[in-house]
């Protein structure tokens, strides 16, 4: 096609303005002064170009760092030391703290705990509850399977259940599901039916879920002994790779890595190893020294670690036994005795600032207000001022104080605990305050096991200095009831009233948490009114980890597993990612 004279010579204009543009003629101009340069100002020149080009780039890697998030990355491993070893990792018959925290890893319940504290759905995609308040149903999530790869169904959970109901079995939690019923409703759907109303089920249900394939042909009396007890298979956050025993057949060490089929996700770590010491000064130690990067209630300075607290629920105090010695059953008395305690020296020099003083039987949370503790220059004259107000007189030849109206003296205090460091020398400074009264005070030592069964549950004390491991739920019963006086019921102050009694049942059997909430602050105050115990504090829970290790939450501590409740969300590893990418 032949276009018009007029347009072809537009054309060539039009190119020769493009042959002509400045950057073109700029760029040429540059080759060509570069090409008369000498050798040596050749080489400056191409250094500054390099250099500005160099600086170039980094002033955009700066840019874009600066506008970069970082965010958790799969990656990284924790080595945890922990005094003892491992024998059942199974939920029904794990009895030590490294049963309990190895179970934890591995094993998942209907619920669990998160970091926070909260109960959360986990093999449960969601429940109800119905409106009387027995009937809990539960809906699995799809697609469930354990660690072996096979399919976890209602079935599961309803053999693991009649397993804990299993009285041959022995398992710690056959009290806590004795008379539930439970029903497969299909492979999906689980029933659990309650007797009466009971607000604290669902902790229950984070209960772990055996593999019925692997565990139904074994026979009751053979449960404990399975193989399986240290190479479990469920459907936690963590299997099992590798268990090194000693030659004597205990675990000394174990590795677990991730599992990716776990229901709310692969875990951020890769692997979690286990080293097992038989004593705390080795494990402290090995703290120390790096051998291990983690560990709990071992107190440790050292840099690159770092020191997480929460609060136990558990309560510390003297409690009195009216049935022992009949001086106890004067309130005036136990209020003497009661506030003759320095508290705060005791948390700040015996338990290092690691505790919370009280005066009520619950541990503090953000659901009631804490009893005051006094606040005195002098808690002996405190303690003088009640029983001299009571009409006591002290008789300091005799060492004793005497009330000639109700012809009865306080004249010595023999106070059993247990042996172990903490409270060896809590014990040592309530003697010293109690001296300072002046009333003598023998201090009796016993082993754990001892204590428990040949002075706990005979009731076998005038006075016991012992903790109460209260769960998350705050249930007091246990401890409070009047029905509970008795072994083996958990009332070792022998305490009675009929008002804290009915406060105790309708705490359990309610399920609004506003009534519970006003339940347990009648209950804190009416208990702490009446000094059935001394109340003296709630420890914390201490946690060293390794400065690298993000993530970690801590809710508030019932056993030391709970400090896994978030270990899904731990991480080392980080990627920087644009904020429209980032998950959250």
């Amino acid at each position: 096609m032949n276009l018009p004279t007029g347009l072809l010579d537009r054309l060539a204009v039009w190119q020769d303005r493009l042959q002509q543009t400045y950057p073109v003629r700029a760029f040429e101009r540059v080759q060509t002064y570069i090409s008369s340069l000498s050798g040596g100002d050749k080489f400056i020149a191409y250094t500054l170009v390099a250099l500005i080009g160099l600086a170039s780039l980094l002033s955009l890697y700066a840019l874009e760092q600066s506008l970069l998030v970082a965010q958790p990355a799969y990656g990284g491993s924790l080595v945890e030391g922990e005094v003892g070893s491992p024998r059942f990792i199974n939920p029904l018959l794990a009895i030590s703290d490294a049963d309990r925290d190895l179970s934890t890893l591995t094993y998942a319940g209907l619920m669990g705990l998160s970091g926070s504290g909260a109960l959360v759905p986990v093999l449960a995609e969601r429940y109800e509850i119905s409106p009387d308040g027995k009937t809990y149903t539960f809906f699995l999530r799809s697609g469930l399977t354990f660690s072996d790869g096979s399919a976890l169904t209602a079935d599961d959970v309803v053999f693991t259940v009649e397993k804990t109901q299993v009285s041959a079995i022995k398992s710690p939690q056959y009290a806590n599901w004795s008379g539930v019923r439970v029903a497969a409703l299909d492979p999906q759907t689980v029933q659990f039916t309650l007797a009466k109303p009971y607000a604290p089920f669902l902790e229950l249900t984070t209960l772990g879920i055996l593999p019925k394939h692997l565990w139904k042909n074994l026979p009751d009396e053979r449960f404990a002994f399975s193989p399986l007890q240290t190479a479990p298979v469920g459907a936690g956050p963590f299997k099992i790779k590798d268990v090194s025993f000693d030659s004597s057949r205990i675990i000394q060490s174990i590795t677990m890595v991730e599992n990716s089929s776990y229901a709310l996700g692969r875990p951020y770590l890769d692997s979690i190893r286990f080293e097992f010491y038989t004593r705390g000064e080795d494990l402290a130690s090995a703290l120390a020294d790096g051998s291990v990067q983690s560990a709990y209630d071992v107190p440790i300075k050292r840099q690159n670690t770092t020191t997480l607290t929460a609060p136990y629920a558990r309560v510390f105090a003297v409690f009195w036994n009216q049935n022992e010695k009949q001086v106890y059953t004067r309130q005036e008395v136990r209020r003497a005795l009661s506030l003759a305690i320095n508290r705060q020296a005791i948390v700040k020099n015996v338990l290092g600032g690691y505790a919370t003083p009280i005066m009520g039987p619950v541990p503090p949370s953000n659901t009631i207000t804490q009893v005051a503790v006094p606040s005195t220059a002098s808690p002996t004259q405190a303690a003088a001022d009640v029983l001299e107000h009571a009409g006591w007189t002290y008789d300091s030849t005799a060492r004793h104080w005497s009330n000639k109206k109700a012809k009865t003296t306080l004249d010595g205090i023999t106070l059993r605990t247990s042996n172990v460091p903490e409270l060896k020398k809590v014990a040592a400074a309530i003697k010293t305050d109690w001296e300072a009264l002046g009333i003598p005070v023998n201090i009796e030592l016993y082993e754990p096991g001892d204590l428990s069964q040949n002075i706990i549950r005979p009731r076998k004390y005038e006075a016991l200095l012992y903790g109460m491991v209260i769960g998350r739920d705050q249930d007091l019963y246990a401890f409070w009831d009047s029905h509970e006086r008795n072994d083996p019921g958990l009332n070792v102050a022998l305490y009675a009233n009929k008002t804290v009694d009915a406060l105790l049942e309708d705490a359990r059997s309610n399920t609004d948490p506003t009534a519970r909430a006003a339940d347990l602050q009648k209950i804190e105050d009416t208990v702490a009114a009446d000094y059935p115990a001394a109340f003296i504090y709630a420890p914390d829970f201490t946690y060293a980890v390794p400065a690298s290790l993000k993530g970690v939450s801590l809710p508030q501590i019932v056993t030391p597993a709970d400090r896994f409740a978030g270990v899904t969300s731990w991480y080392e590893v980080t990627d920087a990612a644009w904020p429209f990418f980032a998950t959250q």
